[in-house]
């Protein structure tokens, strides 16, 4: 049975192990570089969130299912890395996330991770990436059900009362893409 209760502590010691892991490579630098401990400062506190996800992935389906979630994120290491717990009240079941962020000086990239209440023994591949713009765009190379992918998430639109995330697969290197979830954030 998979535990929904997830704890803001619980979250955070998955989010310090995740973030000692990820910053083991740059042990010598104590604190982020100043621009890069800003760049996640937009999402830190409490969100509502509308979602709008492609029912089957990579199929060329047009069928989208709505529904509503919350968020909450808190920085960590200095702003050198966060967590966000999210909560997904989708029309067939109710679920958490929690997004854990990393930024690497040596490299100026960010790495995020993605641990799924209904999949707890497993973290997704980091997808990486940086702001340019105003624009978060972060890229990995996964599978999606046996397919090779290349996944996209892409931070857009950000004001301080307003975000909105996409996540895109490609199938062919990144020439096309298809959009396979958007979450739009609201301030709590």
């Amino acid at each position: 049975m998979i535990d929904m209760n997830l704890t803001r502590r619980g979250a955070l010691e998955i989010a310090v192990a995740g973030g000692l892991v990820a910053m083991a490579g740059s042990a010598g630098n104590a604190a982020p570089p100043s621009a890069a401990a800003n760049d996640w400062a937009f999402l830190v506190g409490r969100w509502k969130v509308r979602h709008r996800k492609l029912r089957e992935r990579l199929t060329g389906s047009s069928d989208w299912i709505e529904f509503d979630g919350s968020s909450e994120n808190w920085p960590l290491l200095g702003g050198g890395a966060n967590v966000e717990d999210n909560i997904f009240y989708t029309p067939e079941e109710t679920y958490r996330g929690v997004a854990l962020r990393a930024f690497d000086p040596a490299t100026n990239l960010w790495s995020i991770w993605w641990l799924d209440s209904r999949a707890t023994d497993r973290l997704d591949v980091p997808v990486r990436g940086t702001f340019e713009d105003g624009v978060g765009t972060f890229l990995a190379e996964d599978n999606w059900k046996g397919t090779p992918v290349t996944v996209r998430f892409r931070w857009s639109d950000i004001t301080p009362q307003s975000a909105k995330w996409e996540q895109a697969f490609s199938t062919d290197g990144g020439a096309t893409w298809e959009v396979n979830w958007v979450m739009k954030f609201t301030r709590a």
